[in-house]
């Protein structure tokens, strides 16, 4: 799914980036909800970039990468951590691009964004390809989403890879 957010472009620098996890739902531009095989998933796209909420069973998960005034909590490259009885593992990466590069990147995205039944994108006034964008999946246990973050005047791209899952017993 693919819209045009009405807002101003607020995260206007990968560096302003900022990781959470945990935080109450924040007011939401698009939300596409999901169920993939018993898990609820809710990508959502903000005016500062996304949030993602996972509910199943008696286990919740709440992920926010954005612009979050007062966040002393960078983008990092890379998190593993217990939550409940689920594993959870984020990274990110930067991407710079030349500027027709960029384009070219930021067209093969949406268009496989927009085309995909688990897919969220939106863009925001001013570029075409200033966009943030979600696609969801359950793989063997495991949810994942990945996310993408465009600046298309800094020519960077912001990549987001996270998966969650009930964490395995250690076998003797």
């Amino acid at each position: 799914m693919l819209t045009t957010l009405k807002t101003s472009y607020t995260d206007t620098r990968a560096a302003d980036l900022a990781w959470a996890l945990g935080r109450e739902p924040l007011p939401a531009l698009a939300v596409l909800d999901l169920e993939l095989t018993g898990a609820k998933l809710q990508l959502r796209l903000l005016g500062a970039s996304h949030q993602v909420l996972l509910e199943e069973e008696e286990h919740s998960c709440s992920e926010t990468v954005a612009c979050m005034p007062g966040s002393s909590t960078p983008l990092p490259l890379g998190v593993s951590k217990r939550i409940g009885g689920w594993e959870y593992e984020f990274a990110a990466r930067v991407e710079t691009l030349s500027h027709g590069s960029f384009a070219g990147r930021a067209q093969e995205l949406l268009a496989l964004v927009t085309d995909h039944p688990n897919g969220l994108a939106g863009t925001f006034p001013g570029s075409p390809y200033a966009f943030t964008a979600m696609l969801a999946q359950r793989h063997e246990g495991q949810v994942r989403w990945r996310t993408w973050h465009a600046y298309p005047q800094e020519g960077q791209l912001v990549v987001t890879r996270t998966q969650i899952g009930v964490r395995m017993p250690a076998t003797l």
